[in-house]
This record gives structure tokens, C-alpha cells and sequence, in this order.
């Protein structure tokens, strides 16, 4: 029986050519429902392969899977056979058959072909040869049809699904936070600003300083590096809040981990602490990676022996012991250990890597933990993701509570405060937060001792004085959380199209 053409009435479509029953039937939909096996039905996709004359490899995007479609060389003349490029469009009608050569489940017996769109196989620059990472940066406009790139973005549609999935279900409000401020959240001045005056020659005040009051907002203003103060004034009404939105880091860096431009996940929650808040990173981490292990099996499977692939060319001692499935189920099925930032350094200081001088960073109380001490600490002594809780107050945001005798994390070494990273296999931190500092006084002069300068954050400090509560909250970057259920390597694979210095094509 053939799948309905009845026109729904409630849909208007601006063009005849898209009316409802005019629509190609998804691939993904083709290879999986068996109910449209035996049935005549159109798709429509992207020409992968083509060969021996008869068999299109037709791709439409919704499956990292390919449809055979079979053609039928006397209804196709050569001129047509001729257009079936790699990467051409093209639509087909036809029957789907049980099919006959192992690979594939069902295929199409074609009835009738039309190509949509040719491609010039010899200027179109993806073959269907394997091509390094960097060549297709360089053709970011392109490489969303190879099946590394379609991979990775269909599995960055579900984390981001599962990240508005998982906060309302916890009963937590999506929030937007302003793109424009006037304020540096992280207090490290690496910031874009934002301004409308002729930079060649802007008007200047009395001290001979650029006079902001002159530009579009009437005082400097920049794009913003996180949204957590904006978060935290929600959450003081609606008890339940998180963003999701871009953010941007003036950061001159090049490495394979940092981007200019990115997105950010930031909740924030009344009358939580610290054990709350990581309880919910935990919560998180763990949705996220059961959905992507749910609804993204094909697409994980090929990264996982692109992954193992790619491992075999390193020395052996610089291989991942896991898969990249191995360990997202490594990740899901084992509890996060707690640690203190004390109990962390001491670890390190005992552990071999550090009595034998394997270690490129030094290791002493006071340090900011590098990537390569993180992942020891996941990977080698607790083998399960970890938390870090307690680091020393000098090398951590204003905003971050300070810790008292009996809290968890409190150091007779040094001032702590209660902040938070969670560490993963391969990757290290991945999410950092921390216990909101919700005593003014104790609040205000944590300002004074980093020169954060508080007139600024007026509207901040209010939140203090009328009705202050415990609260909590983190900061996941999205690209840095699809980095690792992906096994990607270098971050500017996991985003459309990086935002890096010097870099900003497309």
C-alpha cells in the first residue's frame, strides 16, 4: 500500500512545488520503517557514489547512512547517467525492494530520476577520498555533506535537544541573556567591544580618553563572555533558571581547545549548594550521553572506528585504553568521584608520572590544575570521571563563595572557595562552577581584593542586600561537550564554522 498523498488542509505552502505531498520521504525513515518496504515512494538527496553505471548512493542528510538506488540503464540514457556526480542532487521515484547484495537492508528499483542541481566533478573540491581535517576547515561551506562532519552535527542537534530536555524536566526556566554588555563576568578582560564610533577618530573626553558616552549605548559595552550574572538575578525571582546562548572570549589563542565564539549552557538555582550543583552537572552529563547513545548509534559507530583509526598512528603510550562508545558508557555507568582540590594535589604529588618528572606543568598547592593532571586523575588512579571541589580562592572567579572551617573543600593551606570542576577521560575539565558568594560583606571585599570594581555591578551587589539566598550554578561550553562524545580532536570540527584569531571566513 502506498504511503497517503492526502493534502493536509491546515497546511499552506507558498509554492506549488512544496506542497505537502510534493515532500521526499527521509532516508533514515526508507532504511528503518519496514512498513514502506514494498511501497513506490520519492527521495530526494546528494549523489555520494555512483558506479558501475547503475548504483546511486544517494545521501539526503537525516542518516549517516546511504540509500542504493538501483537505475535501469535502458530508461537512463547515458547524457543523464553522465549527471550522477558525487555530490549532485538528485530525486527518485521508485519501489523499495529487500535488497539483493549484502550492505543494506532495502534499496530502490527506480522508476523515474530527475537531477536537481549538477556538481562539476572536476571543480568540486570534497572527492570521495579521504581528506585531512584542515582541508576541510578550509571548506567549511562543504564539508557538512562528508559523513565525519554530518556525524558530528547530528549528534550536536541531540545534546543540544537534551540540554533543554533535561532543564525542563528538572523544572528549570529557559532564560536569555543579553549578547550586549557592560559588565566582564569572568573579571579577565578579554572581551570584544562593541561600538559605533569612527576608530580612526572617536570623540574624546577632557582626560583625552575615547568619550563612550558619544556611542550607540552612551558608555562602553562589549559582547558578552558568559551570562551568569544576568542567570543569577533570574534565579533570585524564578528559583529555576539557565541560558543557552553564544558567548565570545577576546582569548589569542590558537589551540585546538579554544574558540572566540561559542556556546554556553549556564544554570542557576535558589536555595542550592554545592552538593546540589553537582548533583545536577552529574545529572546532566549523564542525560546527555544516554540520549546520544539512544538516537545517534550509526552516526557513533563511524566515529568510534574513525577514532580507533586515528589512534593507531600515535605511539602506543599516547593511545586512549577506551573507544570512544567504551567511554561514554564508561562515563554513564560509574558514579563521579568527589574529591577536595587538597585531596587532588596530593595524588599528584605521590603519583609516578610526578616522582619520575613525566609531568610538563609543575604540581604544588595554589596551582590551577592542567589538562594533563586532570585526565591522570580520571583516567589512571580513579578510572571514572571526577569532581574537584575547594580550589585555592586566588586563582578563581570573585564570585565563587568562600569556604569557612567545616565546609567541604576548606584548606588550613590557603583560602579556598567553593567552586567545582567536572573532569573527563581524554579532555579534562568540562564543566566548572561553583556556590554563589551570597554574603555581601564577605562579597564586596572579595571585589576589592581582585579590583573588580563594584560600581559597576551595582545591580549585582543589590541582589545581596534584598533577599539573599544560598545559590549555585555552572558554566558546560556545548562545543567542548561535543568534542567528547564526538572523539573529535580539535574543537573548530564540533561548530559550523569557527570563530578563531585571524580566522573568520564564511
Amino acid at each position: 500500500m502506498e504511503p497517503s498523498t492526502v493534502p493536509n488542509p491546515a497546511i499552506r505552502s507558498p509554492h506549488p512545488s512544496l506542497q505537502p505531498s510534493m515532500q521526499p520521504t527521509p532516508i533514515k525513515s526508507v532504511l528503518d520503517d519496514t512498513a514502506l518496504t514494498n511501497t513506490t515512494l520519492t527521495v530526494a538527496g546528494w549523489v555520494r557514489t555512483f558506479r558501475n553505471d547503475r548504483f546511486i548512493a544517494l545521501n539526503d542528510g537525516s542518516t549517516i547512512r546511504n540509500l542504493q538506488c538501483v537505475i535501469d540503464q535502458e530508461q537512463v540514457d547515458a547524457a543523464m547517467r553522465a549527471r550522477f556526480t558525487t555530490s549532485a542532487a538528485v530525486k527518485c521515484t521508485g519501489v523499495i525492494v529487500e535488497s539483493k547484495g549484502s550492505g543494506q537492508r532495502v534499496e530502490m528499483q527506480v522508476i523515474a530520476v530527475e537531477v536537481l542541481g549538477d556538481s562539476d566533478a572536476e571543480k568540486y573540491p570534497i572527492q570521495p577520498k579521504k581528506h585531512s581535517l584542515e582541508f576541510l576547515r578550509e571548506n567549511a561551506h562543504l564539508r557538512f555533506r562528508t559523513n565525519t562532519y554530518s556525524a558530528v552535527f547530528r549528534i550536536r542537534h541531540q545534546v543540544s535537544f537534551g540540554i533543554h530536555e533535561y532543564f525542563d524536566q528538572q523544572g528549570y526556566n529557559y532564560f536569555h541573556a543579553p549578547i550586549l554588555t557592560a559588565s566582564d563576568a569572568e573579571g579577565a578582560g578579554e572581551m570584544f567591544r562593541v561600538s559605533v564610533l569612527d576608530a580612526k577618530s572617536p570623540p574624546l573626553n577632557d582626560a583625552g580618553d575615547v568619550d563612550f558616552r558619544e556611542d550607540f549605548f552612551g558608555r562602553e559595552s562589549r559582547l558578552t563572555v558568559s551570562g551568569q550574572l544576568q542567570a543569577e538575578l533570574a534565579a533570585l525571582a524564578l528559583g529555576k533558571v539557565y541560558t543557552f546562548g553564544p558567548t565570545f572570549r577576546a582569548e589569542n589563542s590558537n589551540t585546538a581547545r579554544h574558540l572566540a565564539e561559542f556556546w554556553m549552557i549556564e544554570p542557576e538555582c535558589a536555595f542550592m549548594d554545592l552538593h546540589g550543583d553537582m548533583d545536577l552537572a552529574e545529572g546532566l552529563c549523564k542525560h546527555l550521553i544516554a540520549r546520544v547513545l539512544k538516537n545517534s548509534m550509526d552516526d557513533l559507530q563511524f566515529l568510534d572506528a574513525r577514532l580507533k583509526e586515528e589512534e593507531a598512528t600515535k605511539p602506543k603510550e599516547q593511545r586512549s585504553e577506551m573507544g570512544l562508545i567504551d567511554r561514554l558508557k564508561f562515563v554513564l555507568d560509574n558514579p563521579f568521584e568527589r574529591i577536595t582540590y587538597d585531596d587532588a594535589i596530593n595524588i599528584l604529588l605521590r603519583s609516578k608520572p610526578f616522582q619520575k618528572g613525566q609531568f610538563q606543568f609543575p604540581v604544588e598547592w595554589g596551582i590551577d590544575l592542567q589538562s594533563e593532571h586532570e585526565r591522570y586523575l580520571v583516567e589512571k588512579h580513579f578510572k571514572k570521571p571526577v569532581i574537584v571541589t575547594g580550589y585555592p580562592a586566588k586563582i578563581k572567579a570573585f564570585y565563587m563563595r568562600t569556604n569557612a572551617p567545616g565546609d567541604f573543600g576548606y584548606s588550613d593551606k590557603g583560602k579556598t572557595v567553593a567552586a567545582m570542576d567536572v573532569l573527563f577521560p581524554g579532555i579534562g575539565e568540562i564543566i566548572g562552577g561553583s556556590q554563589r558568594e551570597e554574603r555581601l560583606d564577605v562579597l564586596e571585599a572579595r571585589m576589592k581584593d581582585m579590583n573588580v570594581p563594584a560600581e559597576e555591578l551595582w545591580w549585582y551587589l543589590d541582589t545581596r542586600k534584598f533577599g539573599t539566598v544560598p545559590h549555585a550554578g555552572f558554566g558546560l561550553g556545548l562545543e567542548r561537550f561535543v568534542l567528547f562524545v564526538t572523539g573529535m580532536g580539535n574543537i573548530r570540527d564540533v561548530i559550523p564554522f569557527p570563530r578563531t584569531p585571524k580566522s573568520a571566513e564564511f
